[in-house]
């Protein structure tokens, strides 16, 4: 009986072991096959159980040094970085410092007297009314009917990216001033600017920036060593993996921003580093009563949907044959990233691109197509 128990266990541990080697072969053909290794491309991480069964780089991190992705570069990761703002604000909640119903004008009051109370809580749930940045700037689209529509020095609109520039402070003063697009509460309507003003509602009431206080209460906590929101546009960043966008002549051309407010989006991190974050949604250690930090968020805001998702701080919530996710995607200039997890299956994908004209959701779709096949 004892042998045959034995035999029994190392029968399921090399299934295991095949199903892993088959499942990580296949996650390898989809990326060598789609990257070439002399062009940009993507950190690739695949969690189970708290551990990577596939982890990657494809493609360089520099193509001037022709320095290779690794697997462990850091990336800016644009909007997935808006769960992290969110946990910022649920923490300043959990220590009694804000009410995420309260308006934000109570904590902000330069901000333009928007006529309507706006809730933090509609803020991180997209429902708030507040625009975006085509109110700042209309761009190739033309000037917006209520908008700013500032204009480059150069002349013609503003071109946010890395062709005009405006610092932190500067472009604070240009959001208080940006009108509602619509009532709050009326529908889900995505708005960058809204997270970036909860980085300034961070600041003004921690005294911190949200560069220092998630450092201190959410990535030294979790081991998140090579982590960070990057508010200066000429520190070094070891290990960088640098943006690039492909031409029409079939080249590529840099294509990294001078832009460093953060909040919506200006996350730095690595696969790794984010393998310590996903971890936290099993054996939560971040704030006060972790894992009540931990359920309000992933708690929906509201009950309205876009094309069936819910929002919940920075994390869309689907349900697709019976599995729900959470997951968000980011693009900016030399940048497209994809996080998502399954938490009933504890399994989960990290995608992060140096080279715009990839499409991680897409990767992560086939991934996951491939696991639960």
């Amino acid at each position: 009986m004892k042998y045959l128990m034995l035999i029994i266990v190392g029968s399921l541990l090399t299934s295991t072991d095949s199903f892993s080697n088959e499942f990580s072969a296949k996650v390898d053909t989809l990326f060598s096959t789609n990257i070439h290794k002399n062009t940009p491309g993507c950190s690739v991480g695949v969690i189970k159980d708290g551990t990577f069964i596939h982890k990657a780089g494809y493609g360089l991190a520099n193509m001037e040094l022709d320095v290779a992705l690794s697997g462990d570069n850091v990336h800016r990761i644009a909007s997935v970085s808006k769960q992290f703002t969110a946990m910022a604000v649920l923490l300043l909640a959990e220590e009694g410092k804000i009410d995420l119903e309260d308006d934000i004008r109570t904590y902000l009051p330069s901000l333009k007297n928007y006529g309507e109370k706006i809730t933090i809580n509609s803020m991180l749930g997209h429902f708030s009314g507040m625009a975006d940045y085509d109110f700042i700037s209309g761009g190739e689209r033309g000037e917006v009917e209520n908008g700013l529509n500032i204009h480059s020095v150069a002349g013609g609109p503003f071109r946010l990216g890395n062709e005009d520039y405006l610092t932190i402070e500067e472009f604070y003063d240009l959001v208080k001033q940006v009108p509602l697009r619509h009532a709050p509460n009326e529908k889900w309507d995505y708005s960058n600017l809204a997270y970036f003003l909860l980085s300034m509602l961070v600041e003004e009431v921690s005294g911190e920036s949200l560069r220092q206080y998630a450092d201190k209460r959410i990535f030294k906590p979790l081991g998140m060593t090579n982590t960070f929101f990057s508010d200066n546009p000429t520190e070094i960043v070891k290990n960088r993996a640098s943006g690039y966008k492909p031409t029409e002549e079939g080249g590529y051309i840099t294509d990294m921003t001078n832009l460093f407010w953060v909040g919506d989006g200006g996350l730095h991190t690595t696969v790794s580093d984010m393998l310590k974050w996903d971890q936290n949604f099993y054996n939560p250690k971040v704030g006060k009563k972790p894992a009540k930090l931990l359920e309000l968020l992933n708690k929906p805001n509201s009950n309205f949907d876009k094309r069936g998702m819910l929002y919940a701080n920075g994390q869309m919530i689907v349900e697709s044959n019976g599995r729900k996710s959470f997951s968000h995607g980011g693009g900016w200039l030399g940048v497209r990233t994809f996080y998502e997890r399954f938490p009933a299956d504890r399994f989960s994908t990290i995608i992060l691109c140096n080279d715009s004209s990839q499409n991680p959701r897409e990767y992560a779709k086939q991934i996951a197509k491939a696991y639960f096949k």
